[in-house]
């Protein structure tokens, strides 16, 4: 549905160190980083994917509230790699990884809040194998 989402952050330097770590645990990189600073813009922006940047993050003012996004995960190691780079980047914990069975039975994720206060999870919908 979807082809790419971007937010702004507080700290850009902070929040690219952040994204990259994390998300590298989910196989996705950083893929294009744009400097706007000699065009009086904002300080640039950094998008995240695995083949075409599809999370971009940008320098601005941070939304006002929390922002929930969450990145698909093809396993649950893949969760559970996610959440401890996370908390080794900074990030507070907002929930452990493990089933949340209230959304279905095989809804596995892990929530971390990251630098400007939003809600990041990865999740996977795949049943443990055996």
């Amino acid at each position: 549905m979807l082809d790419h989402i971007g937010l702004p952050v507080s700290d850009f330097a902070k929040s690219k160190a952040f994204y990259t770590t994390v998300l590298a645990s989910l196989g996705l990189q950083l893929l294009k980083e744009v400097d706007l600073s000699d065009e009086g813009g904002p300080a640039g922006y950094a998008g995240f994917g695995a083949q075409r940047p599809q999370f971009w993050i940008g320098t601005g003012k941070p939304f006002t509230g929390r922002l929930h996004v969450a990145f698909a995960a093809k396993d649950r190691a893949q969760v559970r790699a996610f959440y401890e780079a996370a908390l080794a980047s900074g990030a507070k914990d907002n929930g452990a990884p493990g089933l949340r069975p209230h959304y279905h039975a095989n809804y596995y994720g892990a929530f971390v809040i990251d630098p400007d206060g939003h809600n990041i999870e990865a999740v996977s919908h795949v049943p443990e194998s055996d």
